[in-house]
Parts: structure tokens; sequence; C-alpha cells
């Protein structure tokens, strides 16, 4: 079948090695791979648009090569409405048995994924939960594939503990089975797969009692040494083909383990969502590559390795074909761009590779759907303009949308306790936006991006700016439950530093708040700590004021300096997985709580009669709940609907980034 390449391209990372190496020019390939592969399924509501069509284009190029490998490089699934409708009693005639996230499995089974690494968001359910989707149940087969991570102990946890199989055993004897490292028999050819997952594991997802190294999260060499324990058994077993499936969160990672490992020959990426591509790859609209396919390194040996890595919600198969020498050598000069790349999951693609949609999963798609739609017509609020739910802005800046699920948060937390006035929550805990945006004819510009208010959808009598329960599910996926508790003026000074500590980077610890207001340098220091040893005092944050209901300010910190008494208290609302405390002491994403929290309360249990009750498809007391029962009680339709648009970081007020703008907090 034929190739759909394409003309969108983008400068590739200026600091990447890239393109094939002339050195091997004149080896003949003793033998060729194709390489499917995936990562970050888990995210948008709308991967569900994508996957049938990703389907098909996996299922023809997999017809193209008898030896063919499918991969993942975890995060197959996230908390959310796709992975909460997998419990409707509805889906139990299709996949063996009802269960939170079990059809993202199921569309894995369907496609023939043979191998995944284990992804932080696979473990947002906790272990026990992450157990009932991989294993079989009644019906339910489970996954057909082993989950992989070598720098994790699934040991020491009671969970995970059951499912451990036998490293280097066969991938396809290995179903419902933890391991570090599998082999692959590839029509006579063995090759060995190793997984590694980031080391930060703890402090972004839920990981029960599973062991992770290296204990520092930041020793790239020691996360190396782990991975090639795993590697050097693979070459004690005469498998010289070794691919890395490598879930680090961030491609730099990655990119710097390369150099690292002696026998990798592929590192398959995960979990930063880059989109690697050709310069003649077919591109969705308004997506750009951040670097060619595949990026090429040399190992410890001095051996090449290539590192690949696609974009998630099902928008891309990947695909690398490539030649091994005799001795199990990769040839990079065998990759020919027409050939090799991704493939994006559009109806155009699929028609261009001769593909059609894996039937089975058609057959899951349509049952979500079903489910969803059904949620798609619980209206429980309006919004005329733009809610800004992306990663890149709510990890980096305030938000509209982050000010609307903070401010729903401080109200929710006053219905219970009016002495609450601030809301802190992470970045990373916000997963869409709602709304959709578009570029306008001919244009590939950012800044020429048109946002909007949700389309309505006549079929389940969504109005235009109305916004379901669907999109509370989707933008709010992990629905975190609420807390209360006390924290001192000189600890909120701290919580914000760490909050915009690493800022540029997009990292989920990025606060967006209420009550409250904050300026930033991010030319200062950024507070570094190892677990609550802090190893650089934070100078980024300038100014901080607590307002309250009359809009008055109560200075916190001034000129980088607290003033006042340290000690005086405010009360905080803040989200149950950001303050339960970690094994280092620290609470989720590394927030510095001082631990035990003070004056402590659990809204999910405590709430009582004074949850408003115009919303119940969520627990109360949590997060959807908040904002479905905010949106309702302020902003329930049309014709009085949330407007405040979203604004420029150089404009915002509430976290004031001092790089764009000058500081107004204290005036």
């Amino acid at each position: 079948m034929g190739n759909w390449k394409h003309l969108v391209w983008a400068v590739p990372l200026s600091f990447a090695l890239v393109g094939c190496n002339d050195d091997d020019d004149a080896v003949e390939a003793a033998y060729t791979l194709q390489l499917l592969h995936m990562a970050d399924m888990d995210g948008a509501t709308g991967a569900l648009d994508n996957v049938e069509a990703f389907s098909g284009i996996l299922a023809a190029l997999r017809a193209e090569y008898a030896n063919t490998l499918t991969l993942s490089s975890g995060d197959n699934y996230i908390p959310g409405p796709r992975y909460a409708a997998s419990s409707d009693d509805s889906l139990a005639a299709i996949i063996g048995e009802a269960g939170a996230g079990r059809a993202d499995i199921a569309f894995l089974n369907a496609m023939g994924v043979q191998a995944s690494a284990v992804g932080n968001h696979d473990l947002d359910g906790g272990t026990e939960e992450f157990v009932s989707i991989i294993n079989a149940d009644g019906n339910y087969v489970g996954a057909q594939f082993p989950y992989l991570s070598a720098n994790l102990d699934f040991s020491t946890d009671a969970n995970t503990a059951a499912l451990i199989g036998n490293d280097g055993d066969p991938a396809d004897s290995m179903a419902n089975q933890l391991a570090a490292y599998t082999t692959i028999d590839v029509n006579g050819e063995t090759f060995g797969i190793v997984g590694a997952t980031t080391p930060t594991l703890a402090n972004i997802t839920s990981t029960g009692d599973i062991t992770i190294t290296p204990d520092n999260a930041t020793d790239l060499a020691a996360l190396a040494a782990v991975i090639q324990t795993s590697v050097d058994a693979l070459l004690g077993m005469d498998v010289n083909k070794i691919i890395l499936l490598a879930h680090m969160q961030q491609l730099s990672v990655e990119q710097g383990l390369a150099p690292l490992l002696n026998g990798v020959d592929i590192i398959v990426a995960g979990g930063s969502n880059t989109l690697l591509a050709d310069s003649n790859d077919t591109l969705m609209t308004g997506d750009t590559a951040a670097g060619d396919y595949p990026l090429q390194y040399n190992g410890v040996s001095g051996d090449p390795v290539l590192v690949v890595n696609v974009d998630g919600d099902y928008k891309y198969v990947g695909r690398l074909v490539v030649g091994f020498d005799e001795e199990g050598r990769i040839l990079p000069s065998t990759v020919d761009e027409d050939v090799s790349g991704v493939f994006a999951a559009t109806s155009e693609v699929l028609t261009s590779v001769g593909g059609t949609a894996i039937a089975a999963v058609t057959e899951i798609t349509d049952a979500l759907n079903d489910v969803l739609i059904a949620r798609d017509g619980n209206i429980l609020g309006n919004s005329s303009v733009y809610l800004d739910g992306r990663r890149s802005q709510v990890r980096t800046q305030e938000t509209n949308m982050g000010n609307l699920t903070a401010d729903a948060n401080l109200w929710y937390a006053q219905e219970y306790d009016n002495t609450v006035q601030i809301s802190l929550k992470n970045g990373g805990g916000i997963r869409d936006d709602i709304g959709y945006f578009v570029y306008p004819p001919g244009s590939t510009n950012e800044d020429d991006l048109q946002f909007f208010p949700n389309a309505a959808n006549d079929t389940t009598g969504k109005g235009q700016g109305d916004i379901s329960q669907f999109d509370i599910e989707g933008t709010l996926r992990f629905n975190n439950a609420l807390v209360i508790f006390d924290v001192t003026a000189a600890e909120l000074y701290e919580l914000l530093e760490h909050g915009v500590s690493s800022y540029p980077e997009q990292g989920g610890r990025f606060p967006q708040v209420a009550g409250m207001q904050f300026s930033f340098d991010p030319d200062g220091d950024a507070r570094v700590a190892d677990g609550t040893t802090v190893t650089t005092v934070g100078t980024r944050v300038q100014n901080v004021v607590v307002l309250d209901a009359d809009g008055n300010k109560d200075v916190v910190v001034q000129d980088g300096a607290v003033m006042g008494d340290p000690n005086r208290v405010f009360r905080m609302v803040s989200l149950g997985f950001l303050a339960s405390e970690q094994d280092d002491g620290t609470g989720g994403d590394g927030f510095p709580w001082a631990f035990p929290l003070e004056n402590f309360v659990e809204l999910e249990t405590s709430m009582g009669a004074n949850d408003p009750g115009m919303s119940d498809f969520a627990d109360a007391g949590s997060e959807q709940d908040a904002l479905a029962e905010y949106l309702m009680a302020l902003y329930p339709d049309s014709a009085s609907a949330f407007a405040v648009a979203e604004t420029e970081a150089a404009s915002d007020e509430r976290i004031q980034n001092l790089s764009v703008r000058t500081d107004t907090v204290t005036d």
C-alpha cells in the first residue's frame, strides 16, 4: 500500500542529533523490522474521534511487513469520561465485564499491542484499580500483553505483587503480568523489550507501596544504571536487538538516557506528548513537529540509538522501518522518510493506506459513545467564552479555566466552612479545555488561533456554550476530593515558591488559585528540594496578598519577604491528592505542606447537608461536584453565562508573571 506523506513542517529541535549515519551506507541489512508504536492515549475527550482511523491505519501498516512489532510506551488510559464509561453495564456484553478503564485495554488488545511501559496515568486510580484493569476477571480477559518497568519493584505492593511474571519470558505468555523486560519472537528473530517509568512517579500519581528507583528522581546516570541491568540480562540471553519503552514525561530525559546505555537500539519515548515527524509527514491541522523522526544518538559503545515519539490521544501511529546487521546493530541509513514517520489518524490517511477500522474497535467506540452522549445531554451551566484548559497554558500561567475551578472549590468549601479564605490547586489537574479553537483558512500560525465556547450538539439537546457533565468529567478527569486545612503565612509563601519552581517547563505543580493574588519573577532562583530537604531556597515569588470578601488585601509577602506574623493562619481548600503525604514527606506534586495538616477536613465525608444538592452525578465533596454546583448556582444558562474571557499572561491579575508585566499585587 502507499504512504500518505505531507507538506506541513516545523523547525526541528536544534539540540538533537538527527538524520542518518553515513558510516553504515555500505552495510546491507540482515533483518528489517517494522516498529509500530503509540503513547499517551489517555488524553482529550476527542480521542474517541481518532481511535477508529488509528486502528485501521495500524492494521494496514502491519499488513505491509511480516516482521512487525506493536508497542505502547504507556499512559494507555486516564480517569475521565471514557474511563468511567467503561463501568457502565452496557459495556459488559462487549468487553466481558464492565469496569473502569477496561475498554481502553480492550482497544489495545484489538489492535494487537504486544507490550507496554507503565505510564504514570496507568496508576492514577491506585494499585488496586490498576490490577483490576490489567488482570482477567470472569469474561474480561484483561491486558493480553505485559506491562513493563525495570525501575519499579512491584513486589512491595500487595496488589501488584500478585501479577509479577518472570523477567525475560516471551510476551505472548505474559498476559496480565508485570515485569522489567520481556522477549518477542518476530519471525525467528528475538527482540528484547525493556520498560522504564519516570522516577518522579510518586509525586504525580498513586503508587501505593510500589518501590521506585532511583531515589533521586533527577539522577539520570542512576536511572540509566537501573535500566542497564535489564538490558545486560537480555544481552546475557544472546538477545542483541533491544527496544526500551521509556515513559519519562519529558523527551529530554529519553534523549539524555540514549548516550548512557549500552546495547539499546531504539527508545520509544512516552508521557510528553511530543510529536516527532518527517518533513513529508501529514500532520493534523494546527500541529507542528518538535523534531525529526527518528532522532539519532550514540550509546556508550558508540553504536547508534534511535529515539522515536508521537503525540497522544490516538492522533498518530508511529512507524519505524529499519534494518539491523548480522550482529544486531541498528542501521540508521536504512530509515527511509518515505516509509517511516507518523501517520495522522484522519479519514484521508486511512483511505490512502487502504485501511479499514478494526471491527472490535468500532464496536467498543460505539458503546462508549452511547454512554457519553447521555452524559453530554446533562447540562450543568453555560459559558459564552472559551475556557482555556490547555496543558501549555494551565501549567505556565493563570487561565480562565483555572480561575473558574479554583473559584468553584472556594465557593463550595465556604458552603461547609465560611472561614475558608483561599483556594489552591495544581494546573496539572486540569486535563482539557471547554470549547474549541480553529485556525483561519490558510493559516497555521498560533497567533491567528480563534477561540470559541462549546458548539451546540443537536443530538443531545446541548446548546451553544452549554457545559455538560461530559465536559466537566473531561477537564477534571481525576475528580479529586476537596480538603480544608490551615496554612500559615510562611507556609503559603513556600507553597507558591514550589508552585512556580518548574516554570517555564510545563510542570503539573503550577498553581491555579482563588482568594489571593501573587507575582513571580522567573529570573529568580527556583526552589529546589529533595523531599522535604530544601537545597535551593526559592526567590521567585515577590508579592502575595490574601483577599477578603470585600476585596481588601492582607499583604502576606512583599518584595520577597513575609510580612506581619509569619505564623498567622489562613484556611485553605485544596485537592486531596496534593494534600496526601508521600513517602518523602511532601504532598502530591511535591507540595511542601507541614504534615500533619492542622484542622484537616475531608469534604467527601463531611459535606453532608451542606452540599447544595443541585447536581448529583459526582460524589459530594469532589471537585467535579463543586464545579457543577457552582455553575448551576451562578452560571446556569445562556442568560447568565460565565463571560470572563481568557487573557494573555501580560494581562493576568491573580498570577502576575513579572517577565511580561509590571507588579500590581500590593497596589
